[in-house]
């Protein structure tokens, strides 16, 4: 319904772009926004989907953001979600309003979550080419890759997608929006930066994915970072991000000379 060693790897096919010159601050540039929206009129039931065959629970009112956008569910679905079965059935929730307040949620993040439980998925959808053997996105030019979160400015949707899905406990929704962050191109350096810090300020230490994911892109693509006046104003802020970074560097290097060794 819509309203001891690491190394870095990854599934991701990014391809960063540059930085202009000047500043050496990059804009960001992003297209009207195609998506489906996701809030619904809370006196009208949820349709149907693929993830959800039998609709026939209570429906529950989502107050989402501080503008408090509301959104309708059936508790059934949510409660594939091991964080709203316990939400439903904990103190607090109000079980004669049936409302659940999610005041620090982002609503279009939100919207994405709630298609994937009904319909397995969330636009654009995944699509696999069969000619190609490969996966790509549907409408991937028209819809946009960033999503504001207060705070913290710009962050890949993806990314915010996939930290939701792990405080929701949905694996594959993780899976998913790991996928599909590795189809997307031209993203440029600050925004990737911003997105890795996201990543590792909302994911526990034992990430496996998407902290590696975003270690594994900015050594693959380290000519363009080195250039970046933002990635010198983050590594002058420092964080773990930079610590796993250059850990993996090392790994990166080591395998290389180890490579060259073998011929």
């Amino acid at each position: 319904m819509f309203g001891s060693r690491r190394r870095a790897a990854s599934v991701s096919q990014h391809r960063v772009g540059k930085e202009s010159s000047g500043k050496r601050k990059m804009s960001i540039s992003h297209t009207p926004s195609m998506a489906r929206r996701a809030e619904v009129d809370v006196k009208s039931a949820p349709s149907s989907g693929t993830a959800s065959p039998a609709l026939t629970s209570a429906i529950i009112t989502i107050s989402v953001g501080r503008d408090q956008r509301l959104f309708a569910a059936h508790e059934d679905v949510l409660c594939h979600s091991s964080y709203f079965q316990a939400v439903c059935k904990g103190q607090f929730f109000n079980s004669s309003a049936r409302r659940i307040d999610l005041p620090d949620e982002e609503p279009e993040i939100f919207s994405s979550v709630l298609e994937y439980l009904y319909k397995g998925d969330y636009y654009p959808r995944l699509e696999h080419d069969k000619k190609r053997n490969s996966w790509r996105l549907e409408d991937a030019s028209q819809g946009e890759t960033t999503v504001y979160v207060n705070g913290m400015g710009m962050i890949l949707k993806d990314t915010v997608i996939y930290c939701t899905a792990e405080k929701y406990g949905l694996d594959e929704l993780k899976r998913l929006a790991l996928r599909k962050q590795g189809l997307q191109s031209g993203i440029q350096c600050s925004t990737i930066l911003a997105s890795a810090r996201y990543a590792y300020a909302n994911t526990p230490d034992t990430d496996s994915k998407l902290r590696a994911h975003y270690l594994a892109l900015i050594i693959r693509s380290r000519h363009t970072f080195k250039r970046s006046g933002t990635m010198q104003h983050e590594m002058e802020h420092g964080g773990k991000l930079f610590f796993d970074l250059f850990v993996a560097m090392c790994n990166h290097m080591d395998d290389l000379q180890g490579t060259k060794g073998r011929h």
